[in-house]
């Protein structure tokens, strides 16, 4: 496929882009406690300059000392800042790439505990159950805040930084001033559209003021905020004609969803790229700037479609960027086959910025630590055994770091039970990220040796200096009576398509792996069946994941006994008790699906410690059940200790 239009350059006021890939804002936690920016966020952002994308755009960052969202968050309030924002842009301009800061007062989203003042919002209405109700920010305060915006942006300016972003939706400050759902004032800020509207029109005259009026500015909205009574797409299309004709604005960037619906805000795996383009394509119908679409796009041919038939101007790849910040260089010299997805896992990007803790991720666990991947002093052969995605990780960084690698692989697939994971619905964008896994193996002159039992004899013929055990986990059988006789399958067999699954499927485990076994068989017409010892059933897994899979089991019937302990297994079903004692059966399955777990299988350490001067053990050999971002992150430190 061609991609002549993410490829074109672009125009937004006063300065040129060089194509239509971006990097959206996205909250990493690099930046320093003071506000500043540190090496790290100068490694991250360079990176992705690199890589190929034409806009950069630094995260959430505050313009006003009372609304600091979170304990690494930038900061533009204060001048002494300005120096690391000059550097980020510096690094950023070195690769072609332009520059843009989205400027954000977090309002009732942000955390009084850390900056020891009141949430402020619209109106005094806590976003969700639990959640600080905020105080209506009062007319002199907004006011001062309007400069503030202004103030920052003139910052940025001096900065070398070549746009700014205003952040307006998420049910941030400016959202809740928008949306007549979070704005119950009586002022001149509330009421009808127009007053509604007040507080972005001042931002943006006020910034326009301060810089000349040659800072390009652009605004983020909602496309919809997926609440009842919230901002409709009909109701953004008029925020935007609004923004772009009234203000004068030079460019929008359409997103969607307030914080009581995350799943939209930061879309898991079960969602497709694009999910959210047909309200970017209404904004867009209704105005004349560039728009900008964002929303789990993590490849590019939808993404051309779009822009080639002028449905959106520019394409974020958000947490595409953060698993592969080469992707644009990628497409543009035909290495499509090197593209590492972003999975939608949602372990090391939303929770960690969440709990104000560096990002990573579990396909790229370099991310934030960029420039420690150097060429090793001495180089040394090393031997890794396993060829899960810890595996191929480490032997990938062993490689670029200059050593000779050889993996083993006892299996004729490669992937471990990273590959299982592949094959129920909504999970093949972990198929491509192993496949990436592998060609930048072979790229790096991995040699791969498959079907191969690595035995300590063997690895100890290779004589290397260093050896990585990623040899992983095995499925946990418990000593439970009637199991060894009862005619069991587990999850993994039935996954691989292995062994066959009778038309009515009891599930013995409710966490991911049992979950989505159940997805899977569910799906495809079997009556399904889910025991589960714990109280909560897929409780191993992001709650935005997690919704998805039990709109599946609702959709496909499937039924959940949770807080069941398992007692007896019989050839067709089980007996259990619960936690007040009560005793039940179950039976009339066809098949017993076991999904109970795993534990750890390394028995190769001991002996190899013994004559190989450097052994690591990673993933889930050291400790089962894990997941991938712990194996690739543990593969990453043993690389680098080699």
């Amino acid at each position: 496929m061609k991609y002549k239009a993410m490829f074109s350059p672009l125009t937004i006021g006063s300065v040129t882009i060089p194509n239509r890939f971006a990097v959206p804002p996205m909250g990493n936690n690099f930046a320093n406690t003071d506000g500043s920016l540190s090496s790290k966020s100068v490694a991250y952002y360079g990176a992705r300059a690199k890589g190929g994308y034409g806009l950069i755009t630094i995260e959430s960052t505050v313009v006003y000392k009372e609304a600091k969202g979170g304990p690494r968050k930038p900061c533009l309030y204060s001048d002494d800042t300005i120096d690391s924002f000059r550097a980020v842009a510096d690094e950023c301009h070195k690769y072609g790439a332009k520059v843009s800061i989205q400027l954000q007062h977090a309002g009732p989203e942000g955390n009084s505990k850390l900056t020891g003042y009141p949430l402020k919002a619209a109106s005094a209405i806590a976003p969700s159950s639990g959640r600080e109700i905020p105080q209506a920010i009062s007319r002199e305060e907004i006011y001062k805040l309007i400069e503030c915006y202004g103030d920052a942006a003139a910052r940025a300016q001096r900065a070398g930084i070549d746009m700014v972003e205003v952040h307006c939706a998420h049910g941030y400050l400016v959202s809740t001033f928008i949306s007549s759902r979070t704005n119950n004032r009586l002022d001149e800020f509330g009421g009808c559209f127009e007053n509604r509207m007040r507080l972005i029109s001042l931002i943006i005259e006020n910034i326009r003021k301060k810089t000349n009026g040659t800072l390009p500015i652009l605004c983020r909205i909602n496309g919809s905020d997926d609440v009842e009574g919230g901002q409709t797409v009909q109701d953004a299309a008029a925020v935007a004609v609004y923004l772009a004709e009234e203000c004068g604005v030079d460019a929008l960037h359409v997103s969607r969803a307030v914080h009581l619906h995350d799943e939209f805000m930061w879309a898991p795996g079960a969602v497709h790229g694009g999910f959210s383009a047909e309200l970017v394509t209404e904004i867009k119908r209704a105005v004349e700037v560039p728009v900008i679409t964002v929303g789990r796009y993590t490849e590019p041919q939808y993404a051309e479609l779009l822009v080639r038939e002028g449905r959106a101007d520019i394409v974020a790849f958000g947490r595409q960027s953060i698993a592969d910040p080469d992707m644009p260089n990628k497409v543009k010299h035909g290495a499509s086959d090197f593209i590492t997805p972003c999975i939608g896992c949602l372990l090391g990007c939303v929770p960690k910025m969440f709990k104000g803790e560096p990002i990573t991720c579990a396909v790229n666990p370099i991310v934030g630590r960029e420039g420690e991947l150097t060429k090793a002093a001495v180089p040394k052969k090393v031997v890794v055994v396993g060829g899960g995605p810890g595996g191929l990780y480490a032997a990938k960084v062993c490689a670029l770091r200059g050593h000779d690698v050889t993996l083993l692989e006892k299996n004729g697939t490669l992937g471990g039970n990273f590959y299982i994971a592949a094959f129920p619905a909504d999970k093949g964008d972990l198929t491509s990220a192993i496949r990436s896994f592998i060609v930048s193996c072979e790229d790096a002159g991995v040699k791969i040796r498959m079907n191969t039992e690595a035995t300590a004899e063997l690895i100890k013929e290779m004589a290397p200096d260093a050896v990585i055990l990623a040899t992983g986990s095995k499925p946990l059988i418990l000593p439970i009576s009637g199991l060894a006789d009862c005619g069991y399958v587990t999850a993994q067999d039935m996954l691989e398509g292995k062994v066959h699954v009778g038309k009515k499927a009891l599930v013995v485990g409710g966490g991911m792996v049992g979950c989505e076994a159940a997805e899977f068989l569910a799906e495809r017409n079997h009556d399904v069946t889910v025991i589960e010892m714990k109280d909560t059933i897929a409780g191993d897994v992001s709650a935005e994941n997690r919704l998805f899979i039990f709109q599946d089991f609702e959709r496909h019937d499937v039924q959940l006994l949770p807080g069941a302990k398992v007692e007896q297994f019989f050839a067709d079903g089980v007996s259990y008790t619960t936690a007040d004692g009560t005793e039940g059966e179950i039976r009339g399955f066809d098949t017993i699906v076991l999904a109970m777990g795993s534990r750890s299988y390394n028995p190769l350490e001991e002996e190899l410690s013994a004559v190989i001067p450097q052994v690591f053990v990673i993933g889930e050999a050291v400790k089962a059940p894990g997941n991938a971002m712990l194996a690739t992150g543990e593969a990453f430190d043993a690389a680098l200790a080699i």
